[in-house]
């Protein structure tokens, strides 16, 4: 397994040393001890955690320094992109939100074993974070993998973006029928979409979508609207 996370990352032309290895390979056995208790992957061959899960998450730096940088990770759930991110990137300063504190607490034992520094955790829904002046607009990027619908996504997302940072969404192959109706959300939240960069996931056939959405206006302070609201009437 160890020379599968440094061919990928060779792949992907991403420096990765041994130290770095030996923390993933401890958070995939966390993973799969944990996931006996609660629900957070479907994924449970080895090789495929590495290349489905980590390997996938790592994509996004290709394109992005997150060292030094603040982050949030919206719906991180088993950790995903954020815990990856971090593990690379060991200089960057992530928050992991997810609303079920079951999964707070698997993260946070993830975040301890692996001796990771500068990770905040918290336990709350994007819709009531959002509002809250500790973290609205308070990040250089905000990220997410495999959560909501992009239009639904954004509305969770862009509010905690600062003006000049990015939103990023690690979209699937439903990216081009999620575009039509979130251009109009996008630009409602203060966004614009800069690019999408497509890129295949080493040793494998699957090929995923970046979506890098640059913050350029305040979201109106409407944004988020309340819980339940946003998923059963999108901004269209």
């Amino acid at each position: 397994m160890k020379n599968l996370l440094k061919n990928a990352c060779n792949e992907l032309n991403l420096n990765i040393n041994n130290s770095q290895i030996d923390s993933f390979l401890k958070y995939k056995d966390l993973l799969l001890e944990w996931n006996e208790k609660i629900n957070l992957t479907a994924i449970t061959d080895d090789r495929e955690i590495i290349l489905k899960h980590f390997i996938d998450c790592l994509t996004v730096c290709k394109f992005v320094d997150f060292n030094n940088k603040t982050f949030i990770d919206v719906g991180s759930g088993a950790g995903f992109p954020a815990l990856p991110i971090k593990i690379l990137c060991e200089n960057s300063i992530p928050t992991l939100l997810d609303s079920l504190n079951k999964r707070i607490n698997f993260l946070k034992t993830v975040g301890d074993k692996l001796n990771l520094h500068n990770i905040t955790y918290v336990h709350s829904r994007a819709e009531d974070a959002g509002q809250d002046i500790k973290f609205r607009e308070q990040y250089d990027f905000c990220v997410s993998r495999a959560v909501a619908n992009l239009s639904v996504l954004a509305e969770f997302d862009l509010p905690f973006v600062k003006v000049g940072g990015y939103f990023i969404a690690l979209k699937g192959p439903l990216l081009d029928s999620e575009l039509v109706d979130a251009k109009k959300a996008i630009t409602t939240l203060g966004g614009e979409i800069e690019k999408i960069e497509t890129i295949k996931i080493p040793f494998t056939d699957i090929e995923h979508k970046l979506v890098f959405i640059k913050k350029l206006r305040q979201t109106p302070k409407q944004y988020p609207r309340k819980a339940g609201k946003v998923s059963k009437s999108p901004i269209k």
